[in-house]
């Protein structure tokens, strides 16, 4: 007599041979829904990724970037270097369209360096609180500008290493002052400059400093005039996300090629 523990390992022997009871069930397919991208790329015909720029390559780079953007300047709308010093800094993360819907009330506050040192926090924070990181940046301002009365009798220094000493001032921020107000032969490194650096092989650099030597070494020269056309090249040609490939004129320089096409 089998014991009930016993009638069920039978049953589940006798199910292990039913080819009825044991058949397993057919899997559909996992088929991911697809996606289709706005703009299919296709893919462009370049230089070698592993060689370096020969020096005619960076010259013809060289070349075709002043060609395309002679005499290039900032967008930031500034009057003089207080407010180009003061532009820069709130550019940081920031777009110029932005500073510059919010500078001409802020200028219209505080004209010069030593209304900014004596303005009270929270009207300058809510004077610029629609630029990134405002309350941040409008301690750095005030800071700045006390800076610059005690050390510097109210004058904005012009060097990179006195314009760093002072409160929220990076080496970028130097850079560009300098070489937008006094045309000094500098290579500032932002977020475009340092894409295009790479995207055309000019750079391997992980960091805007080493990317910013590696620029000086290649170009020597021309380094202000070649910082605002890359500005403005990956502004509005070679954007972070959808290049306008279609339109570059050094197109086959690219290590990232992607040409955007209608989708059909």
């Amino acid at each position: 007599m089998s014991t009930p523990k016993s009638k069920k390992l039978e049953s589940k022997s006798l199910d292990s041979t039913n080819p009825t009871t044991n058949t397993k069930q057919p899997q559909k397919p996992n088929i991911s829904k697809r996606t289709t991208p706005s703009r299919s790329t296709k893919p462009i015909k370049t230089h070698s990724k592993t060689k370096k720029r020969t020096k005619a390559q960076i010259e013809t780079i060289r070349t075709r970037f002043l060609a395309h953007y002679p005499q290039a300047k900032t967008e930031l709308r500034y009057r003089n270097l207080y407010e180009l010093l003061v532009c820069v800094m709130l550019s940081a993360q920031c777009t110029d369209k932005r500073v510059n819907l919010v500078t001409p009330a802020l200028f219209a506050r505080f004209s010069d360096v030593e209304q900014l040192a004596h303005a009270q926090l929270d009207e300058i924070k809510e004077l610029i609180k629609s630029i990134s990181f405002f309350n941040n940046k409008a301690k750095h301002l005030q800071l700045m500008a006390r800076q610059v009365l005690e050390r510097f009798g109210g004058e904005i220094p012009t060097t990179q290493a006195e314009l760093k000493s002072l409160a929220g001032v990076g080496q970028k921020t130097a850079n560009v002052v300098l070489l937008e107000y006094c045309n000094a032969n500098v290579m500032a490194v932002d977020t475009h400059v340092f894409r295009i650096s790479h995207r055309l092989g000019l750079s391997t650099a992980t960091t805007p400093e080493k990317t910013e030597l590696d620029l000086q070494k290649a170009f020597v020269s021309d380094l202000s005039a070649l910082h605002q056309a890359f500005v403005l090249f990956g502004r509005y040609t070679c954007k972070a996300l959808r290049p306008a490939c279609e339109s570059c004129f050094v197109q086959e320089f690219c290590l990232q090629p992607m040409r955007s096409t209608p989708r059909r």
